[in-house]
């Protein structure tokens, strides 16, 4: 598995990560996609405090304390529980930055976080606070480094002004390129792009669509289900030969802003799926052409 630099920092992450919020909560199962993926070279785990309660960072700390230096651990804070109700509410504080890591360092049985991820943000936050917490962490050897997860154009600017963030993590496949608008400016500061949801809930995998799934009534973000009806087939010829899964992480890697893709895995196939995908040729420029044409440019249109 190929491995690249996370902006500047000194973490060199495999080119597919797992994305651990589908891992579930029975530990014997979740040990073994854990195992299956780094079986199958992948090196970053990303998690975060809110994923089943705190359940998902104490199953990967389990899974991984005898082999945790080969590992690359990424989680998130900025949602807080209240005491006596459901739910989270939104705290970007340093006060509960600060406290929330020790929470997450607990759970994953470790000294330290490798990539520690403000889950979300907006511009109202006090984002000069949030990032004095996080650079504390840093002086305190709690963190080695530190990114957001956020869609927001405004307040990706604002970190990437201000901040020494080395990752965002963006929501960004085919059917939805998004992100596409602001990689240069994500690049020319120096910083990298972690690609989530880069098999768009499984539709990019290749497999028929579901004509009784929820896209059928809702579509896909900018796409109806009329839409979505046209573009997959011409999105798989497109990619040809590669597979649709190859295609579709290749795709997301081939721009040099991404560092990482991190597709959701519950099944040991998909991870073994995912990180052949991750192992195939890269896409000629013709096939990018193609696939661009195939698959409709979208744009932010709030939090401008």
């Amino acid at each position: 598995m190929k491995k690249k630099q996370l902006g500047s920092s000194d973490l060199f992450v495999s080119r597919i990560g797992l994305g651990c919020m589908s891992l579930g909560t029975d530990y014997t199962h979740a040990k073994r996609l854990i195992d299956t993926a780094i079986e199958n070279g992948i090196n970053y785990l990303d998690t975060a405090d809110l994923y089943d309660n705190g359940v998902n960072e104490e199953i990967i700390g389990k899974a991984v304390k005898n082999r945790r230096s080969d590992l690359i651990l990424a989680t998130k804070a900025g949602n807080r529980r209240i005491s006596g109700k459901d739910g989270w509410t939104w705290d970007p504080s340093k006060a509960h930055i600060k406290e929330a890591v020790k929470g997450s360092l607990k759970r994953l049985q470790t000294d330290y976080i490798d990539l520690y991820q403000l889950h979300g943000g907006t511009i109202e936050d006090n984002i000069d606070e949030t990032i004095e917490a996080f650079e504390e962490l840093k002086t305190e050897g709690l963190i080695r480094h530190y990114g957001i997860s956020s869609i927001r154009p405004n307040v990706i600017r604002e970190y990437l002004q201000k901040s020494s963030i080395v990752s965002i993590m963006m929501q960004y496949s085919l059917l939805d390129r998004r992100p596409e608008e602001l990689f240069p400016l994500i690049e020319q500061h120096g910083v990298s792009v972690i690609a989530r949801g880069p098999m768009a809930k499984g539709l990019l995998s290749g497999r028929p669509l579901n004509t009784a799934g929820t896209e059928r009534e809702n579509g896909y973000l900018s796409y109806s289900f009329e839409e979505l009806q046209k573009a997959l087939p011409e999105i798989k010829e497109a990619g040809k030969p590669h597979s649709a899964a190859e295609a579709a992480i290749q795709y997301c890697l081939h721009s040099d802003a991404v560092a990482a893709a991190i597709p959701g895995a519950s099944k040991e196939e998909q991870i073994m799926e995912n990180a052949s995908a991750a192992a195939a040729s890269a896409l000629r420029t013709e096939q990018i052409e193609r696939l661009r044409e195939a698959a409709k440019p979208t744009y932010y249109e709030q939090h401008r």
